[in-house]
């Protein structure tokens, strides 16, 4: 599917905020950012740059700020999105279109492209030797005895590697153990990510 396909389902399909999001795209095409979709939402760029981000979920929808932390927010409607995981990105959360103030919300968009514009981004972070990652003994063995198995595990991201020893790690009997190793087996061999399927 399209990206203009996406954009246009996710805007039409039938959802409790239809609405209000409709009121909150209209704003940010008032601007000179370009639509695209990232990421399962609308997504608002200035020269690839990802400035804001459009979201609907269950009980509330919301803005994402990409490097929403640069912005003044004198009127302290932005929290941070996911506490100790985002450095820069904020988002501004509604439950209700009433709560839409246009102007203010115009005022944050507006600010947000002209930070674009200055380049301002949270420097890159050095990283971290990150420590060996520790194998739980029912993995380390079932990848020492089948080769194909360790070929594909040697073959995720660090991230993913984690996921699964953490996930095998976490059970404390043996009998968990082996029927958590007989369910991540099929995964790994296609290269997936123990989360995948949510993300």
């Amino acid at each position: 599917m399209e990206k203009t396909e996406k954009i246009a389902k996710y805007y039409n399909e039938e959802h409790r905020f239809k609405h209000a999001i409709a009121i909150l795209r209209k704003l940010a095409l008032q601007t000179e950012l370009r639509e695209t979709f990232k990421w399962n939402f609308p997504t608002y760029t200035l020269n690839n740059s990802n400035i804001l981000a459009i979201c609907k979920f269950k009980n509330h929808f919301c803005i994402w700020f990409f490097n929403g932390v640069f912005l003044e927010d004198r009127q302290g409607r932005l929290i941070n999105a996911q506490e100790g995981k985002t450095k820069a990105m904020r988002q501004w959360k509604f439950f209700s279109a009433d709560e839409i103030n246009a102007k203010e919300v115009s005022a944050y968009m507006h600010e947000a492209v002209e930070n674009g514009k200055k380049g301002m981004k949270p420097a890159p972070e050095k990283r971290k030797k990150t420590m060996a990652l520790p194998i739980p003994g029912p993995l380390k063995e079932a990848l020492s005895k089948n080769q194909e198995l360790k070929v594909a595990f040697d073959r995720l991201t660090p991230y993913r590697r984690r996921q699964y020893a953490e996930y095998i790690a976490q059970a404390k009997r043996a009998g968990t153990q082996s029927a958590r190793l007989v369910k991540i087996t099929p995964m790994i061999l296609s290269g997936k990510g123990l989360n995948d399927a949510y993300r």
